[in-house]
């Protein structure tokens, strides 16, 4: 194709999930629930970190990171979500689409890196507790925390250009409900070999590696945990990871499928889940995860609205 016939759009329109106005209304209850939830959820754990020193420590440094995360995350595609279920005509610019993919990608990516250091804070606490202090120092804790997220940054800025450069040729309905990498690449008029080798090398980088370090960390910690010859020990040791897995079992998965596979014939019904999955349902769920299982944040919880209570007293 010639260059002067190429195309870029000033705006793309999204075509959401539904059609139906009533299926509309009852998307934007429901997600503008889980997203309320998502604020308040992460924000109390933010709150409770910073306000009581018992929870000053490696775990619960990177636990507030991963909280910032989803916050941020959540809210760089759910609000205007929230605002297209109400509107007839779905439109985006092209200034506001590539914003909203590199903060998607940007977040989304050192989410995953956040993951895996906390992995590697619970193999040091399980594997090493005796050199725990020494080696997750507040120095350790703050360059994995900056690692992850230069890298999510850096991953996402070369993304974002390479992605947001395709020319479409006229083609501006993005089958989709917000701006993704895969729903613009379809759009491309022009040849894409480029954009797989990125698709595929940033999973590499933001999914796979991390993927394997966290499985390498737990296949250590079970093994260490087996080795426990008290019953209660073992429990304890699992009670310690069981949150963190849980999480890592959701984040990683649907996103190396998806993303390891980018000349797959899935579905765009299938890339609307996954978004769906990232954006809204993780970043919910997360809170509810580290709080449910974790008495320490538990405890905290209690000691804050015990000081609360007393102040107003």
């Amino acid at each position: 194709m010639r260059r002067d016939n190429l195309t870029w759009e000033s705006e793309f329109v999204l075509l959401g999930l539904s059609s139906d106005r009533q299926t509309q209304v009852g998307f934007f209850v429901l997600f503008g629930a889980a997203y309320l939830l998502t604020l308040l959820g992460n924000g109390l754990i933010i709150l409770l970190i910073g306000l009581d020193a018992r929870l000053h420590l490696p775990m619960y440094f990177f636990l507030c990171n991963l909280s910032v995360v989803d916050i941020c995350y959540t809210s760089s595609g759910v609000p205007q979500m929230l605002v297209h279920f109400l509107l007839e005509k779905k439109t985006i610019s092209f200034i506001r689409c590539g914003a909203q993919l590199f903060f998607s990608l940007a977040l989304g990516g050192t989410e995953f890196l956040l993951l895996a250091a906390m992995a590697y804070d619970r193999y040091v606490a399980v594997c090493d507790p005796l050199r725990y202090v020494a080696v997750m120092s507040p120095r350790c804790c703050v360059g994995l925390a900056a690692v992850s997220w230069l890298i999510g940054l850096v991953n996402s800025v070369v993304e974002t250009v390479v992605t947001m450069r395709l020319p479409t040729c006229g083609h501006h309905v993005l089958n989709h409900v917000a701006c993704e990498t895969l729903a613009l690449v379809r759009l491309a008029c022009v040849d894409i070999t480029l954009n797989q080798v990125f698709i595929v090398a940033s999973s590499v980088v933001v999914l796979l590696l991390p993927c394997c370090l966290v499985s390498l960390s737990y296949a250590y910690i079970v093994a260490a945990i087996l080795r426990i010859h008290s019953t209660g020990g073992r429990r304890k040791a699992f009670g310690t990871c069981a949150s963190h897995l849980t999480v890592v079992s959701m984040s990683y998965g649907m996103a190396l499928v998806t993303y390891m596979q980018p000349h797959s014939t899935a579905s765009a019904q299938q890339d609307k889940v996954v978004v769906l999955f990232y954006a809204v349902v993780t970043p919910m769920l997360n809170p509810l995860i580290y709080s449910l299982r974790n008495q320490e944040m538990k405890a905290a919880l209690s000691r804050v609205l015990m000081r609360s209570s007393e102040s107003k007293l």
